[in-house]
């Protein structure tokens, strides 16, 4: 048995089970795809044996390495002599074994003075050899074996093929799209290539994402595209393109490349030396052809194993949302019994991933605003009567204030306007649905305007900062007093209020803690509860629970970024509970998504053994 397939039949618990985790977005749609890690080292460990000789036995019958050398030498020097390549910078001198003088052959070489010491024409002496070679493998370089970024020679009006960037893939398919255009509209301006050559992404990020390929295809058998790409071209068929390919996308090449990029940070590039100049090792040609097939037939494999994974994913990703399903559909409290002893009964198995488990915390938050995670209490004061007493408590105080503060005067208009609230779903009989601004003693938009920014002072919370009713205190704007006073005149916030995005993205709000002094920013609203008879905690859940934005969806406005005005804001309808219900909803809420986070925590410390014990085994098979 061949040491990948032992690799791949014992490790294959590994390959399969060290997930990189995908974050599922808090419940709102998130297009990001999880990779499986240890399938993603397994196709890396593939391209690594390859090119150290280690995943297709050698043939004592195959022409080495050496006889090729010298055969692609006199390739080179024929074309040099029939004026079909330029003649470069000679070689330095390079020993013979046995210590002769160099070939006439190598004399007339285009290759530039890559190696060093003895070993013979094209050869990389001992200490730059990055390991050691099968019997009939040889050390070289691409400058020595091929063309580096040469020219084509077309008709003005005959069709060639166009590639940009976006159009080559990054794996080992060498796949790529093209556009038909005339060679005179590509010719100039951009790099050329031809059917069989080898292209590598140069610039980051497009170079260590592995961007690279073998043009097949083509127009003419010519083309034209990116400028940030290095192209190999083979001379008379003395290489396979594919294990060219291999060695590009191996990940020792990438390593290292990554160190010689040079450039500013966004714009770094593979220098053009290092390409011409990295130790490439060169096998016989017929090995090439068996080592590009068994690549072939491996990362067929790793596909197969990638649809089993996926497939298994998302078959275990739909069945837990089905059955968190039933219980938010759930009609009845035995109905709803029912459905959560058939989830508890399996939740070993279904809560084993991060995906599911913020499908379950999603679902608590939706559950909690049903009025389905707690017990109703016969003897709590309703809701009915708490809003009663809480809008008469508000219009004193509004009364008392409205001669000085414009915002009280607002309100009163606002609140007089306001109709009831629709409960968006069948809530229990002592709730009722009320709008936002009528749990508020103030609701106030901020300064639609960029603060000019201090480098220190006052944070000024922009969207950006408040994801997952937390506040993230990275890549803070600071702003100077007087601007906090001038941007806060409405109503200067304070611990307890409620910071509430209204775009980039809707829909997210944190408390202000005690003891911090926050300016709003752009694009977010200020929402101070009556403290009195709405607790903020259960407020916020309220505004963050996954499916109120589906629910208000229909006054979002925008054609290419969502966002709510102010007064769809005002207006959202929320599920209230009694305020003794609130305290123990949040304290349920709380308890809960304490236990969500250890499972999680568990999940994640299993994944990042797993993605450990496929870097260990990766590094065991090609020491």
């Amino acid at each position: 048995m061949s040491i990948i397939q032992t690799l791949l039949t014992d490790h294959i618990d590994i390959w399969t089970a060290a997930d990189t985790a995908k974050k599922s977005g808090r419940g709102r749609s998130s297009n990001n795809a999880a990779s499986v890690y240890g399938i993603k080292k397994l196709r890396e460990l593939i391209l690594e044996l390859a090119v150290r000789g280690k995943l297709v036995p050698q043939d004592a019958s195959d022409e080495p390495a050496s006889e090729l050398l010298k055969r692609i030498q006199a390739e080179k020097a024929k074309l040099i002599a029939e004026g079909k390549i330029k003649r470069k910078s000679p070689l330095t001198p390079l020993l013979q074994r046995g210590g002769s003088t160099p070939t006439a052959a190598t004399s007339n070489s285009n290759s530039p003075p890559l190696v060093k010491g003895g070993g013979g024409p094209g050869r990389i002496s001992v200490e730059e050899q990055p390991f050691e070679l099968p019997q009939g493998w040889e050390w070289t370089t691409l400058a020595f074996i091929s063309l580096i970024n040469p020219r084509n020679h077309a008709e003005d009006h005959s069709l060639a093929s166009f590639v940009p960037m976006t159009m080559i893939g990054a794996r080992f398919n060498s796949s790529h799209d093209q556009e038909a255009r005339l060679w005179k509209e590509i010719k100039q301006g951009f790099t050329h290539f031809a059917e069989g050559d080898i292209g590598v992404a140069k610039i980051t990020p497009c170079f260590e994402n592995s961007k690279a390929c073998v043009f097949s295809g083509l127009l003419s058998g010519v083309g034209a595209g990116t400028t940030e790409l290095h192209i190999i071209r083979p001379i008379n068929a003395t290489l396979a393109p594919r294990y060219v390919l291999a060695y590009l996308k191996s990940p020792q090449f990438l390593l290292v490349g990554e160190t010689r990029m040079t450039g500013t940070a966004g714009q770094k590039r593979l220098p053009k030396d290092f390409v011409e100049s990295n130790p490439f090792p060169l096998p016989p040609l017929a090995e090439q052809h068996r080592i590009v097939a068994k690549v072939d037939e491996l990362m067929a494999l790793c596909d197969q194993l990638e649809t089993q994974h996926s497939n298994a994913a998302e078959a275990h990703e739909k069945l837990v949302s089905h059955l968190l399903g039933t219980l938010t559909q759930s009609q009845s409290a035995e109905d709803f019994s029912a459905n959560w002893q058939r989830i508890a009964a399996h939740f070993d198995t279904l809560f084993t991933t991060e995906i599911s488990i913020d499908a379950l915390k999603q679902t608590l938050l939706q559950l909690a605003v049903m009025g389905k995670l707690v017990p109703q209490d016969p003897n709590d004061e309703p809701v009915i009567t708490l809003m009663n007493r809480l809008r008469m408590d508000r219009a004193k105080w509004l009364a008392r204030n409205e001669e000085n503060e414009s915002e009280c005067r607002s309100m009163q208009k606002k609140l007089a306007a306001l109709c009831e609230g629709n409960a968006p779903f069948i809530l229990p009989n002592s709730w009722a649905a009320v709008h936002l601004i009528d749990c508020c003693r103030l609701l106030v938009d901020c300064h639609n305007k960029t603060a000019p920014y201090t480098t220190s002072g006052i944070p000024i919370i922009r969207t950006s900062n408040i994801r997952e009713r937390k506040f993230r205190m990275q890549d803070l704007k600071y702003v100077s007093e007087d601007t906090y006073q001038f941007w806060s005149r409405r109503c200067p916030p304070e611990p307890g209020d409620i910071m509430f995005t209204r775009e980039a993205p809707m829909g997210e709000a944190a408390i202000i803690p005690l003891g911090a002094k926050y300016c709003l920013g752009q694009r977010t609203m200020l929402i101070r509860p009556m403290h009195d008879f709405i607790f903020n905690e259960y407020l916020l859940i309220t505004l963050t629970e996954p499916h109120l934005l589906e629910r208000s969806s229909d006054a979002a406005i925008g054609s290419t970024v969502k966002h709510l005005r102010v007064g769809a804001v005002e207006e959202l309808n929320v599920p209230l509970p009694p305020l003794a219900e609130q305290h123990r909803i949040v304290a349920k809420v709380d308890e809960l998504m304490a236990i969500c986070d250890q499972l999680k925590s568990r999940i994640t410390e299993a994944n990042q053994l797993q993605q450990k014990l496929a870097d260990v085994v990766v590094e065991r098979a090609i020491s």
